[in-house]
């Protein structure tokens, strides 16, 4: 059996070798160029002196990557208490069988197909008050808003703006979660006269356990990340009232060209990510042990 196996496990290595080769170009490759950056100071393209963790400890002492990620944490916390409820209330209130059920499907999933930068422009042609309906509605109702001054009214903006754009995500998945209950939970709750609240509570919250964690985990770290819609809504102003870690980033690399400082921030970007993840996957886990670990 050992010697079938063995030609068999040879043949497999060389399949996946191809995946392994795309793996490295796309991304150990551009980790290990960013990690050489981070250790050296690029004065010119042939001169380049090695400063160890220089830019790493300067990183960490800017007062306005603090700001940012305050910012960032605050908008990203956000994001999942409005998304998460909502996704689960919309997917609760969608059809579950027939053609009704496939329309409102293509219908919720039409935001997700929509660009990033469209979606930045739509919602700022949409807040403006001499053309766009938002903007032009609270007008009228009294309501001073403007988001190109006011940090308060730009901050919610881009909050409401990803809202709308990344619900359905959260929406679709929860629906999965709900399709796959089979019909004998459903049945053996109405034999014991269990409410709408019950059924959710014991039924539908426990089995979505899993997809909701992946859209919690999704949703954060696409929130940590964003870039594109905020940029072209207000260009991280007013002032650096929508400026994230992700912007922040792009003008210490593109718009003062300090590609030490740069790799080094993006590292520490990348490990607050695996960290934040980390913890949350774990809360999550250990919630749901708790969960179940009650109803037994």
């Amino acid at each position: 059996m050992n010697a079938t196996n063995k030609p068999i496990n040879q043949k497999a290595w060389w399949l996946v070798l191809p995946v392994l080769i795309c793996v490295a170009f796309s991304a150990i490759v551009p980790l290990m160029t960013v990690v050489n950056y981070s250790v050296q100071d690029i004065i010119s393209p042939d001169r380049r002196v090695f400063v160890g963790t220089e830019w790493f400890a300067s990183v960490m002492r800017d007062d306005e990557l603090h700001q940012a990620l305050w910012r960032q944490l605050g908008f990203s916390l956000s994001v999942l208490l409005v998304e998460i409820p909502l996704g689960i209330c919309l997917a609760l209130s969608m059809p579950a069988k027939g053609w009704k059920s496939s329309a409102v499907l293509v219908v919720v999933a039409l935001s997700l197909l929509i660009p990033w930068n469209v979606v930045g422009t739509i919602w700022q042609i949409y807040g403006r008050a001499d053309i766009g309906l938002l903007g032009h509605a609270l007008q009228k109702l009294g309501i001073d808003y403007n988001y190109t001054g006011s940090a308060t009214d730009a901050w919610l903006t881009v909050l409401v703006m990803d809202v709308w754009h990344w619900t359905p995500l959260v929406a679709l998945l929860c629906f999965a979660g709900l399709r796959s209950i089979p019909d004998a939970y459903y049945q053996a709750a109405r034999i014991d006269g269990a409410s709408k609240f019950a059924v959710f509570r014991y039924i539908q919250l426990p089995k979505m356990r899993g997809v909701l964690m992946i859209a919690v985990l999704l949703r954060f770290m696409d929130s940590f990340m964003i870039y594109t819609e905020p940029f072209v809504l207000t260009g991280g102003g007013p002032g650096n009232a929508t400026t994230f870690l992700s912007q922040y980033l792009t003008q210490k690399a593109v718009g003062q060209f300090d590609l030490g400082p740069a790799a080094a921030f993006s590292l520490i970007y990348f490990l607050i990510i695996l960290l934040f993840c980390f913890v949350l996957y774990n809360w999550m886990q250990r919630v749901g042990t708790q969960t179940v670990e009650v109803e037994q």
